[in-house]
């Protein structure tokens, strides 16, 4: 009699999970990469696309573009620095540094020089082009233009928590420096803020 009901309490249990089982699902939906989704309240791929949409713009409307222009009588070659991670969570700050690199590059008002890493890269293309590529074809080297300004910058938050509810405060700062007299001739300053309220889970 004991064994039967351990049989009929298994077979339950199984069942059950079984049932469990096949009830969950992965569903995936596909939507616009401009759609504003926000999961978690953290910086998220919106928050790094405006942003760098935003500050951009705001930099090369200032005064130290047309008085360039105006000295020189060409574009500006610019170039992005680190941005640093200064915040209370994990942030891939090289995507942003891509999204200012687009943003600075399709605006068509500076011209954009190559990373100290991509320069590596193509440095050794060039050294292996010496050696081996037709030499009316070769690339040599002191052809590469140097920058004239550098964008660098850092992301900073201040949390605030009360129960289930979180304040989190953005605050990216971005300089504009010239390479040349180390003046910074920009600074530019984008501050979010995000109330993240969680109903059954603590933070």
């Amino acid at each position: 009699m004991k064994s039967r009901r351990i049989i009929i309490v298994l077979a339950a249990t199984l069942f059950l999970a079984a049932m469990v089982a096949s009830c969950a699902s992965t569903k995936v939906s596909r939507i616009g990469v401009e759609e504003v989704v926000d999961l978690s309240g953290m910086w998220n791929d919106t928050d790094s696309r405006l942003v760098s949409e935003e500050m951009v713009r705001d930099a090369l409307d200032r005064a130290w573009l047309p008085e360039f222009k105006a000295k020189t009588g060409k574009k500006p070659r610019v170039i992005v620095g680190k941005v640093l991670n200064r915040s209370h969570e994990h942030i891939n700050t090289q995507t942003f540094v891509k999204d200012l690199e687009r943003e600075l590059t399709n605006s068509g008002k500076v011209r954009f020089v190559a990373s100290s890493g991509q320069r590596e890269e193509i440095r050794a293309e060039r050294r292996d082009q010496a050696k081996h590529a037709a030499m009316e074809t070769i690339k040599g080297p002191g052809q590469e233009y140097g920058a004239d300004f550098m964008v660098k910058g850092q992301i900073n938050t201040i949390w605030d928590e009360a129960g289930k509810t979180k304040l989190k405060y953005y605050q990216v700062e971005l300089e504009m420096i010239d390479i040349a007299t180390n003046e910074k001739v920009w600074i530019g300053q984008k501050k979010i803020k995000k109330l993240v309220k969680r109903s059954r889970t603590k933070f």
